[in-house]
């Protein structure tokens, strides 16, 4: 799990001073993520594929994060002082959509202020870095993307699941023969134990009267009663 696993993290960089982008972008390659950049909020925005109507109702469909670029993005790391979007309204507006929520955002800034800090903590940033940006700092943000990678194989492991059960329910509606099997199944599994165990005896039960009704009937034959006499006439 070193820059193997490292190198299947997609970063976008968001910063308009073209010097810190270059900065970030080389510390980021460096640790052996892939790296895109981007100058505003509105392009990252773009890039990440957010649509207005995500965040107003959940239930609207979306674009999906990785509709405008080949890699999914693991984690956003942003400066805080940007002219039109800040740093802090790109992370409202990423904590706002259904479908981009889960990607962690990190917030930079040259600015050591404790009530911006906490502010962007509150409104979900996983961590605030002091500019200049260090290796060490780094090195935290791999936790980070471990845990979103993690949550989103649980979230596609349940969809199928949950696709899987709509796929058997539509078949019991269109196949009466798998609807009935499906609830001789359910039945099965809901019969008490003693009577399952009962039931073998019981069908035992006729076999077992059957041979001992054999010897009696043999006993009462006709055939059987009557002596037999071999090579003998009778005369009357």
């Amino acid at each position: 799990m070193g820059m193997a696993a490292e190198s299947q993290f997609h970063v976008l960089a968001v910063d308009d001073s073209i010097i810190d982008r270059k900065v970030i972008e080389k510390l980021l390659r460096t640790s052996s993520y892939q790296v895109t950049t981007v100058d505003s909020g509105s392009k990252a925005l773009e890039f990440l594929g957010f649509n207005e109507n995500d965040q107003s109702d959940p239930d609207t469909p979306s674009l999906s994060p990785n509709n405008h670029q080949e890699v999914e993005v693991n984690l956003v790391i942003t400066d805080y002082c940007m002219p039109g979007m800040t740093g802090y309204d790109l992370l409202k507006k990423i904590k706002e959509s259904s479908s981009l929520r889960n990607i962690p955002v990190v917030i930079m800034s040259s600015e050591n202020e404790p009530s911006r800090i906490s502010r962007c903590l509150e409104e979900g940033a996983e961590e605030y870095f002091l500019k200049p940006v260090r290796m060490s700092d780094l090195n935290r943000l791999r936790p980070h993307m471990m845990k979103t990678k993690l949550m989103d194989q649980k979230q596609e492991i349940e969809e199928e699941q949950e696709k899987q059960e709509k796929q058997e329910k539509k078949q019991e509606l269109v196949n009466p023969e798998f609807q009935l099997r499906h609830q001789q199944q359910q039945l099965q599994h809901r019969q008490p134990l003693s009577q399952q165990l009962q039931e073998p005896h019981q069908q035992s039960l006729p076999q077992s009267n059957n041979n001992k009704r054999k010897p009696m009937e043999e006993a009462l034959s006709p055939d059987r009663a009557r002596p037999r006499y071999s090579g003998i006439a009778t005369l009357v």
